[in-house]
């Protein structure tokens, strides 16, 4: 059975003859590899990748108005209004269970100041439902209500990051900003959102902590831009946890097709359904990095065969040296096991070491979060262990079948 003199022994000649060892090393030093870079960058990209799509909500439908340029929008025009707030009115009317709804658009702004600062912030005009569904914190004051959008309420909200430019620290509630040509006094400002800049699947999504939010119907009436322009930049639909979310957004595409009478001049995304295709994406990396790893574990596997069957012909004689003062089989087999795990559990260690220096510079050069799991570790060692044993069974049950006379015999 496994002994700490068959470990030391197997240790002893891997020192022995450490390039041979090193070379023979290679298929499961790459494979291990492969395996660790390929979970750890999995994990990193699932995780990302589930924070975005929480970001967007994940019982969210978002409509987006495409942009075209101005000959073909004027085209589009003679047909279709564009994504305005008569789709919004038309959305609560049909889907039921009845879902949460905010339009947003996005003002055209030249300059925002106060009277101690400026900001390069982005204005949004969005519905009074837009923190609920989007999860925003208020840290100060109030967000504004319906009311102020049936009023035009000349009122914002500023994101912390524009409220600091703006102001500075201290509170702000009832202060002024200046937004092109309207001024609009502050009744809230917005807790850190702790959301990065960032892009999945086509879709942006923005830091609202450099935003600044008004009535969307302020954003319409007070800040008008081209009238060709769609009306909403964007509206939002969050579905009612009872309300089947496929069959909520195939409504939404019937109801915006009949009512842009079947222009082709917006954009559904569910966020759900850009999970799955994520999902599927990752399963196809996964599978094709699966299969490098196995070709690199078959290659390092048929490497420790190979070395293994030499060193039975080296060996012979120490074979039946050690046969002749009384080992058994079961001895010999054991000892030469032990030898092809240790080369493989050898590999295994510095291929770990590999695997998370490539996944260490996939996060430095390519921003993408990599995670390194014991899981992964305990996978890895287990993986070249098993290799190991598979491939050192048969030199192990050649070297025990030996004739011991045979053996003391060979030159």
């Amino acid at each position: 059975m496994f002994t700490l003199e068959s470990a030391t022994v197997a240790v002893a000649d891997l020192t022995r003859h450490k390039l041979r060892s090193f070379l023979t090393m290679l298929g499961m030093i790459f494979g291990v590899g492969a395996v660790v870079a390929m979970l750890s960058i999995g994990a990193g990209a699932e995780k990302e990748s589930l924070r975005i799509i929480e970001s967007f909500g994940i019982r969210n439908i978002i409509i987006q108005a495409k942009e075209f340029k101005t000959e073909e929008l004027r085209q589009i025009r003679t047909e279709s209004l564009g994504v305005s707030l008569r789709d919004v009115e038309a959305l609560q009317a049909v889907l039921k269970p009845k879902p949460l709804i905010s339009a947003k658009r996005v003002v055209k702004t030249f300059q925002v100041v106060s009277d101690t600062g400026k900001a390069d912030s982005r204005v949004l005009g969005v519905s009074s439902t837009y923190p609920a569904i989007q999860n925003l914190k208020l840290l100060q004051g109030s967000f504004f209500f319906p009311s102020d959008e049936q009023s035009n309420s000349q009122v914002c909200v500023l994101g912390i990051a524009s409220k600091q430019k703006l102001f500075g620290f201290g509170n702000v509630l009832g202060r002024q900003i200046k937004v092109n040509d309207q001024w609009l006094t502050v009744i809230g400002v917005l807790a850190d959102a702790n959301v990065e800049k960032s892009e999945f699947e086509g879709v942006k999504i923005q830091n609202p902590n450099n935003d600044i939010y008004i009535p969307i119907t302020t954003a319409i009436k007070k800040f008008e831009g081209d009238s060709i322009e769609n009306e909403l930049t964007e509206v939002i639909v969050e579905t009612h946890p009872q309300a089947d979310l496929k069959e909520q957004a195939s409504t939404v595409n019937n109801l915006m097709s009949a009512m842009h009478r079947y222009v082709d001049d917006y954009a559904i995304v569910v966020p759900e359904k850009l999970l799955e295709q994520n999902q599927r994406t990752q399963g196809i990396f996964n599978i094709v990095m699966g299969a490098i790893a196995s070709i690199s574990l078959l290659v390092g596997g048929i490497g420790i065969m190979n070395i293994m069957l030499a060193s039975v012909l080296e060996r012979t004689n120490e074979i039946g040296l050690r046969r002749a003062l009384g080992a058994r089989k079961l001895d010999i087999r054991v000892q030469f096991m032990t030898e092809a795990i240790a080369i493989s559990l050898s590999g295994g260690i510095i291929g770990v070491g590999l695997g998370y220096g490539i996944s260490r510079l996939v996060a430095i050069y390519s921003g993408w979060s990599t995670i390194i799991t014991i899981a992964s570790i305990v996978l890895s060692f287990g993986v070249s262990s098993a290799v190991g044993l598979l491939f050192g069974i048969y030199p192990a049950v050649q070297a025990s079948n030996l004739d011991p006379i045979e053996c003391l015999r060979y030159e």
